[in-house]
């Protein structure tokens, strides 16, 4: 959620394209800017505030849910390292049959962990996501009410006059327009098996 630069950019995007119908029809009009404080936006609209909670949530899950995994794991772990020392280097069946033992539990616990973590990374980019889609309109729509052309982030700008910020009326009507999203990305999609090529038919 602290990351906005998937939104500024999306931002430009839509600041370029205000006022497009009428630029078609004429020379270019003296342009109108409005200032947004996406920042602000992100970290106090209503559905922002109730994401960051629900995603706080599933990354303490996550820390818990890898302890879970790889807690059990640790003393043997420290047992063999402790033991491959005291081998210095000496061939050790036992100990080759071991460390194998241990690998085989290590590997299905490290992949469960690394498939929580995409996981919660996925559902975090799906909430920015959700909120883009709906900011960019929000935006456009807010701009257009005030008269203006172009709609540029705060943070980009070195000095912007008051007037210009239409930051309030954006959060008011985003919070009015999503007052939630889902924090539950949907599965990645899975790519089609590719079909073995099938042998040319051979002439008689």
């Amino acid at each position: 959620m602290s990351n906005t630069k998937t939104i500024i950019a999306a931002l430009a995007i839509a600041g370029a394209s205000l006022g497009a119908g009428t630029a078609a029809a004429q020379a270019l009009a003296d342009a109108k800017v409005a200032v947004v404080d996406v920042e602000r936006v992100m970290s106090t609209c209503t559905a922002c505030v109730a994401a960051r909670t629900q995603l706080q949530t599933q990354q303490t899950q996550f820390q818990q849910f890898a302890q879970q995994q790889s807690q059990p794991l640790q003393a043997e772990r420290t047992a063999i390292e402790t033991a491959l020392r005291a081998a210095n280097g000496k061939q050790d069946a036992a100990l080759d049959l071991r460390v194998q033992a241990f690998q085989k539990k290590a590997e299905p616990a490290q992949r469960a962990i690394t498939e929580r973590e995409q996981t919660l990374r996925r559902n975090a980019q799906y909430v920015e996501q959700q909120i883009a889609q709906r900011l960019v309109p929000v935006i456009e729509q807010v701009a257009n009410q005030r008269g203006a052309t172009i709609a540029v982030s705060k943070g980009s700008l070195l000095f912007a006059a008051t007037s210009a910020d239409i930051t309030d009326p954006v959060l008011a009507a985003l919070n009015q327009q999503l007052p939630s999203v889902s924090t539950t990305a949907p599965p990645p999609q899975q790519q089609p098996a590719q079909q073995p090529a099938q042998p040319a038919p051979q002439g008689r």
